[in-house]
């Protein structure tokens, strides 16, 4: 299976980002995520899961978090976070 088969399996696959673009969530195949903070890299890693329109994450240390996409949007902690568009092929 390619990534772009994986990513129409789980829609929520991707990059999401404030609208400043401080926080950054990367929301990768294998269930696992990545946070950067500003200049931190990495801030935070875990894992996910999705349940309809639901996801919780548990980072690498236990602490956890849910959030909730709505029209294309992740509320997340008091955030909001877009979908990062790609310039490349004009895939979103």
């Amino acid at each position: 299976m390619n990534n772009t088969e994986h990513e129409n399996r789980q829609p929520y696959v991707g990059m999401w980002v404030t609208a400043d673009g401080y926080i950054r969530h990367e929301l990768l195949p294998s269930r696992r995520y990545d946070e950067a903070r500003g200049d931190r890299k990495s801030a935070y890693q875990g894992k996910y899961t999705i349940e309809g329109n639901h996801i919780e994450y548990v980072d690498d240390t236990g602490f956890t978090a849910d959030g909730d996409f709505v029209d294309g949007v992740l509320y997340h902690g008091g955030m909001v976070l877009y979908r990062e568009e790609h310039k490349e092929g004009g895939k979103k």
